[in-house]
């Protein structure tokens, strides 16, 4: 395809968005970008800092009828966009309100433009780089992936066909979004502003964080009703025991999710629950009914290549083969199981485990409200000196590290049976949900915690 549209799914007159249980239809969404595209630079890229996901999707659209594209960082701290803006030199950012605290020339949101009920929907070249979607180097580099509009429409398109097919629906249309994932972060990005966009769903405009913010979100729109969370904020809201509005679906990303949590989510919300596999890299790979099985099926398009460390995958919304970050165990072009990250594994006393396996099972002892292992980064190169322990942190108030380290004994191979459990008020997550290595270095360096060998 030569060219693709700025808006699909379902007729103009429909929402594209709902601001505390008021609708904003795709008309409307057409003039706002229209205005404010408008009053953008002549030329630039645009670092889109708007935390309402309706005004993030304006500016997205602004930028592409600009003819521009958006850069979506992983996150906006000062060195993050330092650093990026010795790439990208002509960066400016898009604001809500006041000042832009970057010292970026900066574009602030203005009010509701006149709609009109003749307007077409606009048609952007397929080849042209939407946004730059980045994550951090070992560097510490910001390294950018660029996605075209045509692959974006494709991706949105096949997730909108996999989730109505899940729902018993023929399309999307109708449906309303309530995600806890920022718009700036890719599965934000694909699952709640391309899904509307491009899928025919609408989306709500806030990013409720703390269960009585979700509950609310999804008291206040319209059913059929879908939750885009992450296991952190899934398991948040089910522990809050709060009255929820009827879902249609929840979707999860970001993290694997433990069967447990799945199936606790599907009878407490009475909704199935479908995962999404996927890398900044390829995009959305991926789904399962955890509940269903461990066995994920790739979106029509995808095919996978290779075994083990050493999986691609390409067709569909990939252009080219991509290597993904991840153990599978590849059953078919089309299937496999995933068995943990490359850079996830470790290796005590000759035996190997993930770190996202370790976590899985900390995690599904009754009473620990959040957890996770570290593994000290020196620690494979200093094994031959002794056995290397791994450090456990905890969020469980109510459980001593006796009974945790019993539970865990239970579970997984006394190699991985943390020397350390180190209880924490909580952990230092990203608002996605995610727990990084560099995260976890920084709460051990704080919490006095040191490599010890047994």
């Amino acid at each position: 395809m030569t060219d693709a549209p700025l808006l699909g799914g379902t007729g103009l007159d429909a929402p594209v968005a709902w601001r505390q249980g008021v609708p904003i239809s795709r008309l409307q969404f057409i003039a706002d970008a229209a205005a404010l595209a408008d009053r953008l630079p002549a030329r630039g890229t645009m670092l889109n800092l708007s935390t309402d996901r309706y005004r993030f999707a304006v500016g997205l659209g602004a930028a592409l009828l600009r003819r521009q594209s958006s850069l979506l960082p992983p996150n906006h701290l000062p060195d993050t966009i330092a650093r990026l803006r010795l790439r990208f030199t002509d960066t400016y950012a898009l604001i809500e309100a006041g000042a832009d605290e970057h010292a970026l020339p900066a574009v602030g949101h203005g009010g509701a433009a006149a709609a009109s009920s003749s307007a077409a929907v606009p048609r952007i070249a397929a080849g042209h780089v939407a946004a730059y979607v980045l994550t951090s180097g070992s560097t510490g580099e910001p390294v950018p992936h660029a996605k075209a509009w045509g692959l974006l429409t494709r991706n949105a398109r096949a997730e909108a066909a996999r989730l109505a097919e899940m729902c018993g629906r023929a399309d999307l249309a109708g449906m309303t979004l309530v995600a806890t994932v920022p718009p700036q972060h890719m599965y934000g990005f694909e699952s709640s502003v391309l899904l509307a966009l491009l899928g025919g769903a609408a989306f709500d405009c806030g990013r409720p964080f703390y269960p009585v913010d979700i509950a609310a979100a999804l008291a206040r729109v319209p059913a059929p009703r879908v939750l885009v969370t992450t296991p952190f904020h899934l398991k948040a809201l089910l522990d809050a025991n709060l009255a929820v509005a009827p879902l249609q679906l929840i979707v999860c990303a970001t993290a694997p999710l433990s069967p447990q949590l799945a199936a606790r989510a599907e009878q407490v919300l009475a909704a199935p629950l479908v995962e999404i596999y996927g890398c900044t890299e390829a995009g959305q790979v991926a789904t399962r009914r955890t509940t269903a099985g461990a066995e994920w099926l790739t979106f029509d398009g995808l095919l996978l290549a290779g075994d083990g460390a050493g999986v691609s995958v390409s067709g569909g919304h990939v252009a080219e083969p991509t290597p993904l970050a991840d153990v599978l165990e590849v059953l078919s072009p089309t299937t496999f199981r995933l068995l943990g990250r490359a850079n996830d594994l470790v290796n005590i006393a000759g035996k190997r485990s993930s770190l996202g396996h370790l976590d899985f099972h900390l995690n599904s002892i009754d009473g620990v409200v959040d957890g996770a292992f570290w593994m000290p980064p020196d620690a494979d190169s200093n094994a031959g000196a002794g056995v290397v322990r791994l450090v456990a942190f905890v969020v469980a108030p109510e459980l001593g590290k006796e009974r945790i380290e019993t539970a865990l004994r239970s579970r997984v191979d006394a190699a991985f049976v943390p020397r350390r459990i180190v209880h924490v008020d909580a952990l230092p997550r990203a608002t996605t949900g995610k727990l990084t290595a560099a995260a976890l270095a920084e709460l051990a360096a704080s919490s006095a915690v040191v490599r010890e060998r047994r």
